[in-house]
């Protein structure tokens, strides 16, 4: 690719940093550019690729000629800044989740289309090497018939002092922060998603929103979809993905990752697990690629509003009533076989 896209990054706190670590090594776009309302934290940031450093990302837009922007702030923000952008021309690579309701994120893709820009959601699992290896095998044939995908996104973290648990700024818990990841990728293997289930775990880190939640999906052919949320259990897991199928098995995990027919006597080792800069790097270069047409975009905009849509339907399955009484494990009450007993002849 002969022409290296110019981008500008907005928020320069931990995914802010990762994110400069991945156009360092990227070979595709240049990083120009870092705002954040902390000054001093931009021009740090900046300073890593020789960029400049702002305070405003509308003194960014201003003062630089900028091809796309990467939007790495606190989700209730991600409309505005993002349409800010849209409507300069400038194209947008939103970090995950799109926005924390489905109106906005209906504004958000209207806006791209309009003006023409792009927009995408960051979702870096896609471009995690090994599962795109995975998506690969399954779709050669390798597993036969999907029957189960299985997810999990559990560990420890101390949520108490962090952005993503006040629900005015994240829009909620871990379900909307971990769960963007479970429904992008889940999507990317099983397609549109038709039903959803969600239980709630017990919270236990006093936070105003759940901190632990399983979920259910299925989509239109019947496949089964679960996924195990949590800031609070550090369920050590070698595997976050597993696909269970007529034929065989695919396992991806955060060192490895290993398939295996019904035929065979041992697992076959195919990747080397999980590469947190390598996925930003790659996620970058599709998308730089992408602007200057030369290839598709792995997530559209149409993923990035799916996504919202099936977190919104995972809330509303959240507050419905989803659990049945066991009573007595027969179905009675005590009253209930009280009253029989009393109606049967002696």
């Amino acid at each position: 690719m002969s022409y290296r896209p110019q981008f500008g990054l907005i928020g320069a706190g931990a995914i802010g940093k990762t994110y400069v670590q991945a156009f360092a090594a990227s070979e595709e776009a240049t990083l120009m550019a870092v705002a954040d309302v902390e000054l001093d934290f931009a021009e740090a940031a900046a300073a890593e690729v020789n960029g400049r450093g702002f305070s405003c990302y509308r003194a960014m837009a201003e003062q630089m000629e900028l091809d796309a922007v990467v939007i790495c702030t606190p989700p209730v923000t991600h409309p505005d800044i993002a349409c800010y952008f849209l409507r300069r021309g400038v194209h947008v690579l939103c970090e995950k989740p799109l926005s924390i309701d489905v109106k906005s994120a209906h504004r958000m893709r209207a806006v791209a289309r309009e003006s023409g820009s792009m927009l995408t959601m960051a979702s870096k699992f896609r471009y995690v090497q090994d599962v795109v290896r995975a998506k690969e095998l399954v779709e050669s044939g390798y597993v036969g018939e999907v029957v189960l995908f299985e997810n999990a996104f559990t560990s420890r973290v101390d949520m108490s002092r962090r952005w993503n648990s006040r629900p005015e700024v994240s829009g909620g818990g871990v379900l909307i922060d971990n769960g963007t990841h479970s429904v992008d990728i889940t999507r990317y293997f099983l397609g549109p998603l038709t039903d959803i289930t969600v239980v709630e775990g017990k919270r236990v880190q006093g936070l105003a929103v759940e901190d632990t939640a399983r979920i259910f999906v299925r989509n239109n052919s019947g496949v089964l979809g679960s996924i195990d949320l949590s800031w609070t259990i550090n369920k050590e897991l070698s595997t976050y993905l597993n696909i269970y199928g007529s034929e065989g098995t695919i396992c991806v995990g955060w060192k490895e990752s290993k398939c295996r027919r019904l035929d065979d006597a041992e697992w076959t080792v195919f990747g080397k697990g999980y590469d947190k800069v390598q996925a930003f790097r790659s996620q970058i270069d599709n998308f730089a690629r992408a602007i200057c047409g030369e290839e598709s975009l792995v997530i559209t905009a149409d993923d990035a509003v799916a996504s919202v849509e099936v977190i919104h339907a995972a809330y509303q399955a959240l507050n419905s009533p989803q659990w049945t009484l066991v009573l007595n494990g027969v179905g009675q009450t005590e009253a209930d076989e009280l009253a029989t007993l009393a109606a049967e002849p002696a």
